[in-house]
Formats: C-alpha cells, structure tokens, sequence
C-alpha cells in the first residue's frame, strides 16, 4: 500500500493521486512489469475511498495500456511506458489515399505521449463489431468511421459514450457523439451548382453508383440536382460493356470505374472534357495529372484530421461538418 499515497488537501481529484502515485511507482521501479497492484477494496479501505473512486483510477490506467486486469485475481502493471497519456483506438474502414491523408494529418497535429492503434473494418459488420468488443475498456478515446453500415450503432453505444468520436460519415442512430463528418447530399449538390455554367454543354449526367460502399445521400444529392435543374440523367451500378456517348458527363465516386471510363474514350477516340466529362470523387495527387488534369468534388481531409485532433486534444463535444469544394480541372 506504500505505493499510493492520498491527500484530502491537495487540491487534486484523488483518482487522479491514485494514477500519479502509481506512475510515481513506476517510474521509481518500485513496480515493475507484472506486479500485482493493490486492490480495490484495500485501497478503499486504507485511504477512506469510495469504489468508483478508485475503480476511475485503475480504469484510466487501464485505457492507456499501463496495467491490465485479471477478472476475480486483479490488477497488474502491463507497461512501464507512462509517458503515454492518451490510448486512441482509430478504426477506418479501408485504407487509401485520401484516407492515409486523415491519419497522417492525424498524426501530425495529435502531438506527443499519444500512441494511435488503426484498423480496419472493411465493410464487414461482424469484423466491425468483433474490433469494437475486442478494444472495450482498453483507450481513452475511440475514433469510428461507421461509413453507411446497418447494425452497427449497437455495437457504438456499448463503448464509454464520452470518448467516442464519430469520423466521416454520421446519422442519427449516431446523434449523441461527437463527429467529423462530410454531408454527403450538399457537397454533391453544391458541387454541381457551381460547376453549372461547364455542365451545360453536356446532354447527360450519368452517375456510376455501386451503392455498397458510396453513401447514400451522394445519389440523392445528385437527383436532386437534376430535377431541379432540369438535367436528363442516369444512374448506373457498374461500367462494364457500355459505350461512351459523345455529349455525356460521368460523376464517378470509385477510381476503378474513373480507369475503366478513361480506358474506354481513349479506345473510342474520344476527348475528354470535349466529346465527354468526367467529375471524379475525392481529390488525389494523380488527379491533378492523369488525363491532363480530372475534375474533382472533394472534402479537405488535411482539414478533417486535424480538425479530429482538436476534438481529441480539447474535448471538443461538437458535430462538425468538414468543408468541399468542386476542383476544376481540364474534364469538365
């Protein structure tokens, strides 16, 4: 019990003294990996405590990885490494570019004594909520990027409800946490409000929209738009065996159907952003090059992973929606 020591005059929450003498501990070696901390009634009893008092304690200690728990044995100290004062649990749903652009401005602007754990879902619910069981108790902060999977808020709602950050995609199952996400529907919309006075020479606006992986309000942003200005338009799942017909406007969310589009005019002889359009989803390098330049409807995602490390770092209780902007480029 020499390990804790508890001040009623100090000014100081006493979980909080409980985390500090333990570090203290640690870092005097006087507690080594795996040692046996005190238990919960012990130090209760020793020091006047009440339970929750001292399970805070241990459970923040828990969450940065230092010590670990044994059901019906204890507590025991897991790392030495105390430096580390946030444990953050960032699950995305797959890897690319525009989503490496998150973490690593993520990273940048998290600062120091953070250890960031990423992983990836991948459109799978039972991988989604097998990760969300596994990390249970085990972060002080949970960064989910739930993109437009069914089933899930369940799985969410079991974590500690205020450290849970809800990044790129929200909804209203998903209202009560605090978000950095795109709106879907009005970036879209806007993008082709502002793009209007080039969409004009085309005779059709053809969205390629799988629909398993885009989200939803992309299509309906995208209705919207036609109607109300009065555009002939189409949706289609896939872009396979389809000719190219000279007056058309591609709007392509995924960078397959963008190769297999540009693939095609160049084997029908077509000129892009003359005979044909493109308006391609999510700003990349390569876009800036490929085909002399490709028009793109794009969030800031330097902006969204820092704006998410200012959540993270200030406690931040807001839903944040992350600005987009149409990028015109030669395809257009």
């Amino acid at each position: 019990m020499n390990i804790i020591s508890i001040q009623n005059n100090l000014g100081l929450p006493k979980y909080k003294q409980i985390i500090l003498s333990i570090e203290k501990a640690i870092e005097e070696e006087k507690l080594v990996k795996g040692d046996r901390l005190p238990s919960v009634n012990k130090v209760c009893l020793a020091f006047n405590l009440s339970r929750d008092t001292v399970l805070l304690g241990y459970d923040e200690l828990k969450k940065r990885g230092i010590i670990y728990a044994i059901p019906g044995k204890g507590y025991y100290v897991k790392s030495v490494e105390t430096t580390i004062k946030q444990k953050i649990f960032l699950l995305f749903d797959e890897l690319n570019s525009f989503k490496e652009d998150i973490y690593n401005s993520f990273l940048k602007n998290i600062g120091k004594n953070v250890q960031v754990d990423i992983f990836f879902h991948h459109f799978n619910v039972p991988v989604f909520q097998k990760l969300i069981n596994d990390s249970n108790g085990n972060y002080t902060k949970y960064i989910i990027m739930p993109t437009n999977l069914n089933d899930i808020a369940y799985s969410i709602k079991t974590l500690p409800v205020g450290d849970v950050i809800i990044l790129d995609q929200t909804n209203p199952d998903l209202k009560i946490y605090p978000a950095i996400y795109q709106n879907h529907q009005k970036d879209i919309f806007e993008g082709l409000v502002k793009g209007k006075s080039r969409l004009n020479k085309y005779k059709k606006l053809i969205l390629i929209f799988p629909g398993f992986r885009e989200p939803l309000g992309m299509k309906i942003g995208f209705e919207d738009f036609c109607t109300e200005y009065d555009f002939e338009s189409e949706i289609i799942t896939e872009f396979t065996n389809r000719e190219i017909t000279i007056g058309d406007l591609y709007i392509i969310p995924n960078d397959r159907d963008l190769v297999r589009v540009i693939e095609n005019a160049r084997d029908q002889n077509l000129k892009l952003g003359n005979d044909f359009g493109i308006i391609s989803y999510n700003e990349t390098p390569l876009k800036k090059i490929v085909a002399n330049g490709i028009t793109t409807i794009s969030t800031h995602f330097e902006a969204m992973g820092k704006i998410l490390a200012e959540m993270v770092l200030k406690g931040k209780r807001e839903q944040i929606e992350n600005k987009s902007s149409l990028i015109m480029r030669n395809s257009l």
